[in-house]
């Protein structure tokens, strides 16, 4: 078996400021780099023209990719659906925790800047999954829309891959879940609130702060909290089952937010809630602890002190049925804050179910209880 080189993350430019509307400045290297690359003074004012170069808000490219596939399977017995659809690769909201960082690397592009400002959409992914739901061997299965990336990021606006996606599943009738930090799931609901009232959607809203200075240096471009509490608002009023996702929690950032989340996300409408304590696979790591230590470095070793506690001693832990929920006594303490909270709230622990019984693809006879049977 060959092994592919596991290189040490570079320690980050020391002086590289936080960029304004960015989750981080630092283009990290992946784990799977063969080359470094160091600056020098080649007399043509070279060093000069980069150091300009860097100082420029990096702009977002979106590149467009034809996708041979566009569902992915998922085996993890701690993720409750089986099947993913992932419309764009990277995110533009440039959440600093995001666990699917690391998936840059096998692009060749950084899990750092890279991963929130060079986005690659799957511009046929619409036809793929029509494709998919056509073969006589496929058989529906739970089905989460945006598990890896958002799919209602700015790209989104102009794309519409995932108002596309979710026209096939219409089609199809084929129940799906997503989930989402933005309000454009909004421009949606003409597709969702139907499938919903046939049981056959279900909408999740990602809220880690109520802070909306905190909100901004964590998640820059994702929709500001108070604007997706409307937006849990507006999916409740028109009949779509919404839960909120208070993940990731990070101990003494958000952490003590954990009860007044829930609370604020039940009187918008909320029916449902559930919560993972951060995650830091790979690149994650380095990339978090840079950030902690520039924006809030009075209490930087306490968070991953608390951290470490809730993963073994680690700063990660990939085991089934720790790495969402963590171990050991303060793990615990969170767990039972929530589950309290959930109850006192009426907010349901359990993710709404939906009805995979109803998938017809072209050319199957209506099911019994279809008002459509008497015209066949």
């Amino acid at each position: 078996m060959r092994r592919i080189p596991v290189h040490p993350a570079p320690p980050p430019p020391a002086a590289a400021p936080p960029l304004k509307g960015r989750g981080t400045g630092w283009s990290l290297a992946h784990r799977f780099s063969q080359d470094e690359r160091l600056a020098f003074d080649d007399g043509w004012g070279t060093l000069d023209q980069a150091v300009l170069e860097q100082a420029l808000p990096p702009a977002t490219q979106v590149l467009e990719e034809q996708v041979k596939t566009i569902l992915a399977r998922n085996d993890s017995p701690d993720i409750g659906f089986d099947l993913s659809i992932n419309p764009y690769r990277g995110c533009e909201h440039g959440c600093i925790y995001c666990y699917a960082r690391p998936t840059h690397s096998y692009l060749n592009l950084s899990p750092g800047l890279d991963f929130e400002t060079r986005i690659v959409a799957k511009v046929n992914a619409a036809q793929r999954l029509r494709e998919a739901f056509s073969g006589r061997s496929y058989e529906p299965k739970l089905l989460n829309i945006g598990s890896a990336t958002d799919a209602y990021q700015p790209a989104e606006r102009r794309l519409g891959i995932t108002r596309q996606v979710i026209e096939v599943c219409r089609e199809f009738r084929h129940p799906f879940s997503l989930i989402t930090k933005s309000a454009g799931v909004e421009r949606d609901l003409d597709l969702i609130a139907p499938m919903a009232a046939d049981r056959l959607a279900a909408v999740y809203v990602s809220i880690t702060t109520l802070d909306p200075a905190l909100a901004r240096v964590m998640e820059p471009r994702a929709a500001a909290p108070e604007r997706r509490l409307r937006t849990i608002a507006r999916l409740a009023s028109a009949g779509i089952p919404v839960g909120v996702s208070v993940s990731p929690v990070i101990p003494f950032l958000n952490e003590p937010e954990l009860e007044r989340i829930l609370e604020a996300a039940r009187e918008a409408g909320a029916g449902s809630a559930f919560s993972i304590v951060i995650r830091l696979p790979w690149e994650v790591n380095p990339l978090f602890q840079h950030w902690l230590a520039q924006h809030f470095p009075d209490r930087a070793a306490r968070v991953m002190a608390r951290i470490r506690e809730m993963r073994g001693g680690a700063d990660n832990s990939s085991r089934f049925g720790e790495r969402m929920t963590g171990s050991g006594t303060w793990a615990q303490l969170l767990r039972q804050r929530l589950h309290k909270a959930s109850a006192r709230l009426g907010l349901q622990r359990e993710r709404v179910e939906l009805d995979l019984g109803q998938f017809r693809r072209r050319g199957d006879p209506p099911a019994a209880d279809d008002p459509q049977r008497s015209l066949f």
